[in-house]
């Protein structure tokens, strides 16, 4: 059997795990010896499973792979941030950032190779939409970025403390496989991440987003950036078919689904002269008033041809000041690894678009579950 068409168990999830086991006619708890092997040790290859018998390992090498996506270049900001470009099948590349601070560390992963949404300050949605990442290549990112530090050690410090789903692509036009990407994250035999350390950063696509609360329990993160219709519909094309009332009434039904006290949080990138004035943080905190949240401000990072300016920081203070006035917890986002272009808004990779639009998006396509993703 040649290497392209063996089975990849890096994405695959416990129940798809169980399943490939039996049939092989192996006992169930073999797949989870594999599991943690691939996800908490780091194998390689199935001759590093040491409690595995040899003929076992010798028929898992026949039939499977554990096979990650291609690392083309790694950087490291003077600030820690390291940036990772990731060729995937088909050639294109994906960028994946991971920001350390403090005892935490969070990883900035990617879903699709490029973005059709097509926001208007966004570098990568400007590059075109090629395909979605597979479930392998989401949790890949995940796995590279734990081994850059060295050979993975369940039993020591995490490397990776948080996973947002916040990289190139929305992730909610990419549902199976995403969905699938948070199971293992969040799964004990994997990464054991718990659910308030995983965010999925959506845009606003209102059927995916009720349907996600069937399936996980992560946490969201709404990429909103302007305070009314007529300016969203112009930054976030997709408002023009989810409106903010639409949006927000979701998020209201998503939080009543996890029973616990946790908040949205709302991203909003502020453009000088854009979205940055006075009256746009009023009319932000009178909408904020009608869901559980917090506020993440953060201020543009500049690409070539893009078209809009970072604000001053006597803007960005401003702006905050209103918004704490108004009741809203309120953070501004530091710029971490610019120099890098690994900043929010810069990721950009290598993509051929396929799409051929025109300053339109796709449009979600209603999918069945995959396998993979299995409901709570």
């Amino acid at each position: 059997m040649s290497e392209s068409t063996k089975t990849n168990l890096l994405g695959m999830s416990p129940e798809q795990m169980d399943a490939f086991f039996a049939e092989l006619g192996e006992k169930r708890f073999r797949a989870t010896q594999v599991l943690k092997w691939i996800h908490q040790l780091g194998a390689e290859s199935f001759d590093e499973m040491t409690n595995i018998s040899k003929a076992l390992r010798e028929k898992l090498a026949a039939v499977a792979e554990i096979r990650e996506p291609e690392v083309v270049m790694q950087n490291i900001s003077r600030d820690g941030t390291r940036k990772w470009v990731i060729r995937v099948d088909g050639g294109s590349c994906v960028e994946t950032v991971l920001i350390p601070e403090g005892d935490r560390a969070t990883l900035c992963v990617s879903s699709q190779v490029g973005c059709s949404l097509d926001c208007s300050f966004c570098s990568t949605g400007k590059q075109g939409f090629n395909r979605n990442l597979s479930a392998a290549e989401i949790i890949g990112q995940v796995r590279i970025a734990i081994k850059s530090f060295g050979p993975m050690d369940p039993s020591g410090p995490r490397r990776v403390t948080n996973v947002v789903l916040m990289g190139m692509g929305e992730p909610l036009m990419n549902f199976n496989n995403v969905v699938a990407a948070i199971q293992l994250m969040m799964e004990d035999n994997a990464y054991c991440l718990s659910k308030r350390r995983v965010t999925l950063s959506t845009a606003g696509v209102v059927p995916a987003l009720d349907k996600l609360r069937e399936y996980t329990d992560c946490s969201l993160a709404i990429s909103l950036h302007a305070p009314n219709d007529e300016l969203r519909d112009v930054l976030v094309p997709i408002n023009k078919r989810y409106p903010i009332k639409e949006l927000i009434a979701a998020c209201n039904r998503y939080l009543e689904n996890l029973n616990d006290k946790r908040v949205i949080t709302i991203e909003y990138t502020l453009m000088a002269g854009v979205n940055d004035q006075p009256q746009h943080a009023k009319e932000l905190g009178k909408l904020l008033k009608q869901v559980p949240c917090k506020l993440n401000l953060i201020p543009f990072n500049p690409f070539p041809n893009s078209g809009y300016e970072r604000p001053s920081e006597d803007a960005i203070l401003r702006f905050k000041d209103v918004m704490l006035k108004a009741g809203v917890l309120t953070t501004v986002r530091r710029t971490r690894g610019d120099e890098i272009d690994a900043a929010c808004g810069q990721l950009v990779g290598q993509v051929e678009d396929r799409t051929r639009r025109s300053g339109k998006y796709i449009p979600i396509k209603q999918e069945s579950v995959a396998e993979g993703a299995k409901p709570l």
